[in-house]
C-alpha cells in the first residue's frame, strides 16, 4: 500500500486542486504502486514525463490549463474511483538528434511532435529521407512536422496531418505552407521508421528544430526515430480514453 505522488503546476489553480486531492487521499490507500498524478496542462504533462522515464511509473493527469488532451477532467467527488479505475495506455517518444551550424550535436525526445521551422524570413529548403531513401528530394516550405499519433491531433493536424490511431504504429510527416511543390501532402510512414531531414541551404536559409517544446536553432541536420526502449504509462477515465479523445477529433465538425 502506497499514497501517490502528486507533482503540480505553479498555477493557483493547480495548487488548488492539489490541496483538495490531499484531503481527498489521505484517508485512503491506494494498491497500486508507482502512481504519479500530475494536476496541470499539456505542456506540464509532457515536462514531467521527459523527467520521469521509470517504465514502472504510471501517470494519472488532471487538468488545469486550457485544452488538457493529453489529461483527465477534474471530479472532487469522484477522483477515487477515477484513479482506481483508470485504463492504461503506453506510449513511446520520438527521440530527436541534431547537428547544428557547428557541428554540436544534440538529443531530446518529443512526445507529441518534432517541429521543423524556418528560422528567419526565408523558407526552408529541406531533402527528407527515410532511412537511404528520399521522401522528398527538395521541400521549400515554412518547415514540416513528424508526429507521433498521441500529437496527431495537436499541432500535426492544424497543418493538416493525417490523425492517426494509437494502435497504427505509423508517424506522420506533414508539410508547413509547402511552397514547392505547393500540393505536396506529406506522407505517413511505420513507427520504426529513421527519418533524416536535411538543411540544403543553412546559410541563407536557417532552421531549427523544436522538440515538443525544446527548441535547437541554426540545425543542418536531424534525426528523427521512435524510442521503443523508453515507455511511458498514461492513466485515462474510463468514460474519456485517449483513443476517444482521438476519435472525437476525427469525427469533429468546426464551427467559425
Amino acid at each position: 500500500m502506497s499514497k501517490p505522488q502528486i507533482i503540480s503546476d505553479k498555477n493557483k489553480k493547480s495548487k488548488n486542486i492539489k490541496k483538495l486531492i490531499l484531503d481527498k487521499i489521505k484517508s485512503h490507500q491506494f494498491k497500486q504502486n508507482n502512481l504519479v498524478i500530475v494536476i496541470g496542462g499539456d505542456g506540464f504533462m509532457l515536462q514531467t514525463l521527459k523527467k520521469n522515464k521509470n517504465p514502472k511509473k504510471k501517470f494519472y493527469g488532471i487538468n488545469s490549463g486550457n485544452y488538457g488532451f493529453l489529461m483527465n477532467k477534474f471530479s472532487f467527488d469522484n477522483v477515487i474511483k477515477n484513479l482506481l479505475n483508470a485504463n492504461m495506455i503506453s506510449i513511446s517518444p520520438l527521440e530527436m538528434t541534431v547537428k547544428n551550424k557547428n557541428n554540436q550535436i544534440k538529443k531530446s525526445l518529443a512526445i507529441n511532435e518534432v517541429s521543423i521551422l524556418r528560422q528567419s524570413r526565408q523558407a526552408a529548403s529541406l531533402s527528407i529521407f527515410n532511412g537511404s531513401r528520399f521522401i522528398i528530394k527538395k521541400l521549400v516550405s515554412d518547415g514540416v512536422l513528424v508526429s507521433t499519433p498521441a500529437g496527431s491531433t495537436a499541432y500535426n493536424l492544424s497543418v493538416h496531418g493525417p490523425i492517426l490511431s494509437l494502435n497504427s504504429k505509423k508517424l506522420s510527416i506533414a508539410p508547413i505552407s509547402p511552397f514547392r511543390p505547393r500540393r505536396w501532402k506529406g506522407k505517413v510512414v511505420g513507427n520504426k521508421s529513421k527519418i533524416t531531414i536535411k538543411n540544403l541551404n543553412p546559410s541563407k536559409r536557417p532552421i531549427s528544430a523544436v522538440a515538443d517544446n525544446l527548441e535547437v536553432r541554426n540545425a543542418k541536420n536531424i534525426v528523427i526515430k521512435t524510442n521503443q526502449k523508453i515507455k511511458f504509462n498514461l492513466l485515462y477515465d474510463q468514460n474519456r480514453s485517449l483513443q476517444k479523445k482521438i476519435k472525437i477529433e476525427q469525427l469533429r465538425k468546426e464551427t467559425i
